[in-house]
Order: structure tokens, then C-alpha cells, then sequence
């Protein structure tokens, strides 16, 4: 799953499905919206089927500007040292 942020408040999720869509068929498009204005939070989670996939989209969409501003593309989750799945970007899980 992709962590897409710097994503314009005024996206939608079509506009997003257009870029990824270039790199294969997201699984499915997660863009939260603000209930109060009606716009995106400014992040997005994008899910593909295959990894190949998720990594073109990173290395093709990181750092370009869709509508007028530029987003980060990275992995939403990491793996552990254990290769065990963590938590969301930047956490680990703690082993005692």
C-alpha cells in the first residue's frame, strides 16, 4: 500500500486514478475528506495488486505535481528487522 501526501485538497479520486493508473490497476483508492469543508485531508492511500506495480508508481510519481502540487510517494507500512509487518510509516513494533 502506497502513502501518497502533498495531495491538493481539491483532488479527487478520479484525478488520482488517472496518474496511478498508468503503473496497473489500483486495487483500491483511500482519499480522506474533511466533513466540514468537503476537502481532502491531504493524503491519500493507494493499494495495487502487485508490488512491481506500487514501486514504478514510487519511482515515477514521487515528487510530481498533480494539479498544481507536488507529492510524496512512499510505502504506507514498513517491515521489521524479523520481516514481520509494522506498523504505519516510521513506527516499529517493540519486542520485550
Amino acid at each position: 500500500m502506497l502513502l501518497v501526501t502533498g495531495v491538493h485538497e481539491e483532488a479527487q479520486e478520479e484525478d488520482l486514478a488517472n496518474e496511478f493508473g498508468e503503473f496497473g490497476d489500483p486495487r483500491s483508492i483511500h482519499l480522506n475528506l474533511d466533513r466540514q469543508t468537503g476537502f481532502t485531508k491531504g493524503y491519500a492511500l493507494i493499494e495495487y495488486d502487485s508490488r512491481e506495480s506500487a514501486e514504478q508508481a514510487i519511482e515515477e510519481l514521487n515528487g510530481k505535481d498533480i494539479l498544481g502540487q507536488q507529492i510524496e510517494v512512499s510505502w504506507a507500512f514498513l517491515t521489521n528487522p524479523k520481516g514481520e509487518k509494522g506498523g504505519a510509516k516510521g513506527h516499529r513494533k517493540r519486542h520485550n
